[in-house]
């Protein structure tokens, strides 16, 4: 809490969370919340009177705003494997948002952050469950083997549009990695393009079925993968 000596007559983004003890984050959603109005001095600064209106309601404040920041997917998947002590896959975060489970708030070197709020106060373990087993992220060999094909096979799938990853990371050497989602890979299996018995019984060094499959077209009619 500000005193008598360091009070200021107006206060800046950085001045008002500052002197109230606010973190920056917390500060940032008790503005979202409306706890905290927004500058009323050349809409970019705070009055003396605001501050000290925030400052009397500070206790408040701080258990609305709760005790996580808003975090990538990593730490917003290790929280709820630690909330819930289950195992959370990579991928679980993003596919609560994709649900409209899980708020996204921004983002961190172009990955979302998702909201600490609601991960702290999430309580549904079998949503997290589901997220969990529907969003599991593979590379393409472990895809592969998801689907029970050889990599090659998996190739066919990708070139003719039947699956296309859903996000990619950087691996060795600044290589972008592609990374697809476990619910992708159900629904491709679930297709009636695709005779699956005979794509499985096809032997090592032969042609696969998948081969036959149509190249998906790009926008201008260029063909190309996924």
């Amino acid at each position: 809490m500000t005193t008598t000596a360091t009070a200021l007559k107006s206060y800046g983004p950085m001045q008002f969370p500052n002197h109230a003890g606010l973190h920056l984050w917390q500060f940032e959603r008790a503005r979202r919340l409306d706890l905290i109005p927004g500058p009323d001095i050349n809409g970019e600064r705070w009055s003396r009177a605001v501050f000290d209106d925030a400052i009397a309601r500070i206790d408040t404040i701080k258990q609305a705003t709760g005790t996580l920041p808003d975090v990538g997917a990593v730490r917003a998947e290790q929280h709820l494997a630690d909330r819930f002590s289950i195992t959370v896959h990579s991928g679980t975060a993003a596919e609560l948002a994709r649900r409209g489970h899980l708020p996204v708030r921004g983002e961190h070197r172009h990955r979302p952050l998702y909201c600490g709020l609601t991960l702290e106060t999430f309580r549904d373990r079998r949503k997290v469950q589901r997220a969990s087993a529907a969003g599991r992220l593979h590379m393409r060999d472990t895809a592969a083997k998801a689907l029970g094909v050889r990599e090659s096979d998996f190739d066919h799938l990708v070139r003719a549009g039947l699956l296309t990853h859903s996000e990619t990371v950087e691996g060795q050497h600044h290589t972008l990695v592609r990374l697809y989602r476990q619910a992708d890979l159900d629904q491709v299996l679930r297709s009636r393009r695709i005779d699956w018995p005979a794509v499985h019984a096809t032997p090592k060094g032969h042609r696969s079925p998948l081969a036959a499959l149509p190249t998906r077209k790009r926008a201008g009619g260029v063909g190309g993968g996924g």
